[in-house]
């Protein structure tokens, strides 16, 4: 961490901190303990717990290059640019899950149907459709497609179960992505341990990833090198642990075979009552070096986020500022969200060298007599972009000299909150992202609308 950061790390700290007010002693130490229960004591058998469940979500995204910058879709051969993008997509999940059989040792499983149906095909919308709508190598639509997102045995003793087969991961390192029509999957092994009352451990080897908009299995890739390179395994172990009830810290690595190492710490604290005035203090840290074959060349790369959030009833103001320390992208695997830091919005403000600060308000209804309503307003940049001393060729980068943009947001959300449409969720956003020549993301607008409806079958 750069010394910069430091300092602003410490002033931050310190004049946030004096903004809560809160009564100490209610934050008390949590002594590590066995857990008093036993999950796998209290399991029921494999069908007297089964359920089937499912949820449908409609997914639209219009957006619209400014300035010089264009999408591109095949017309009679040629490539042909359009300055807007249209995609249209009705995903749907259909999610059976056992319960544990009885025993020392319980046994499950939990299969998952994926469906998704293209409701725009026009081949000039879709534009490519990219990781949005799936389409044949002319960019022509798949109309409709399906495949097992989920699929897995689970072996458990006590609190802690081993999950092998396609599942659903959501860690700092490696992380299911779910905001397209259908979510990713690992395919894999994975272990969880909840033995102990504040400390859960997590481990697990994974060797494909099934992303969003596609139907076959892919080996891992990074998301911001312009390299083809790829990876056959993906492994991580970390856990999350909570000394004080307002206290939880978390420390996790990965190793991502022949790209890099990558280490997080994250740390978590809540101060006060949102009757009066609260404050969540939130810090983000990543460490990433190229091991093995390092295939994308050298990486040495420190990434931070530090965010502070303060609540009176209806309303949260936050702030939050994110520096990269390296000369490449700060960097994950593709299909994944293993990117938990403040800053990563339609942007992931993660370019070499980058320095952000985003400000942020939302305004809670429930406060006013609609409860699961809330509206929400955002800006953030992003400034000192810098990649003219990068070594390698896997990242696009040495053009960034000095680089800038701009996001800023506005959006609102509703959940149903009784009767048969229940925790139905409808989200609309408008975005602008404004960025300088040779800053990757480009100028765009976009307006994206997404309804989630939950069902049960069983």
């Amino acid at each position: 961490m750069k010394t910069t950061g430091t300092a602003i790390l410490a002033l931050s700290l310190s004049s946030f901190g004096a903004m809560a007010v809160a009564d100490e002693s209610t934050h008390s130490f949590v002594p590590t303990q066995l857990s008093a229960t036993s999950a796998q004591a209290d399991a029921n058998g494999f069908f007297e717990d089964q359920h089937v469940t499912g949820s449908t979500r409609n997914w639209y995204s219009n957006e619209l290059r400014r300035r010089d910058d264009r999408f591109s879709y095949q017309k009679n051969g040629v490539a042909t640019p359009t300055p807007r993008r249209i995609n249209w997509v009705q995903g749907t999940i259909v999610n059976y899950s056992s319960g544990f059989t009885q025993g020392t040792v319980g046994f499950a499983t939990e299969l998952a149907l994926y469906n998704a149906i293209a409701l725009d095909r026009d081949r000039k919308d879709l534009a490519g459709g990219a990781n949005r709508t799936l389409t044949e190598n002319d960019g022509d639509a798949v109309g409709q497609w399906s495949k097992m997102g989920l699929a897995n045995v689970k072996a458990r003793v006590s609190n802690t179960t081993l999950t092998m087969g396609r599942q659903s991961v959501n860690t700092p390192v490696i992380a299911y992505i779910g905001n397209r029509a259908l979510p990713s999957s690992f395919q894999g092994f994975a272990l969880q341990s909840d033995e102990f009352n504040n400390l859960s451990l997590q481990a697990g080897s994974f060797d494909r990833v099934s992303p969003r908009s596609e139907q076959s299995l892919a080996r891992f890739r990074s998301e911001y090198a312009n390299s083809t390179a790829t990876a056959d395994r993906l492994d991580m172990f970390g856990g999350d642990y909570k000394p004080f009830d307002n206290v939880t810290t978390s420390l996790y690595a990965s190793n991502l075979e022949d790209f890099w190492k990558q280490y997080y710490f994250g740390f978590t604290h809540e101060i006060g009552n949102s009757d009066a005035l609260s404050l969540s203090t939130n810090l983000n840290y990543y460490k990433t070096k190229d091991a093995g074959q390092s295939k994308l060349g050298p990486i040495d790369n420190d990434t931070y986020s530090l965010s502070f959030t303060g609540t009176h009833k209806a309303h949260s103001l936050s702030i939050a500022y994110q520096e990269v320390a390296g000369d490449e992208y700060f960097d994950y695997a593709h299909e994944t969200n293993a990117i938990f830091l403040a800053n990563s919005l339609l942007s992931d403000f993660n370019g070499p060298n980058e320095k952000s600060l985003q400000i942020g308000y939302v305004l809670n209804m429930a406060e006013y007599g609609v409860p699961g309503l809330k509206f929400n307003i955002y800006q953030a940049r992003g400034w000192g972009i810098d990649g003219t001393h990068y070594k390698g060729t896997a990242y696009d980068v040495k053009n960034m000299d000095g680089e800038t943009h701009y996001e800023y947001g506005i959006g609102t959300s509703y959940a149903v909150q009784s009767g048969p449409l229940k925790a139905t969720a409808i989200r609309a956003t408008y975005t602008t992202h404004r960025a300088s020549e040779f800053q990757a993301d480009g100028n765009l607008n976009e307006l994206r609308v997404v309804t989630t409806i939950p069902f049960n079958i069983l």
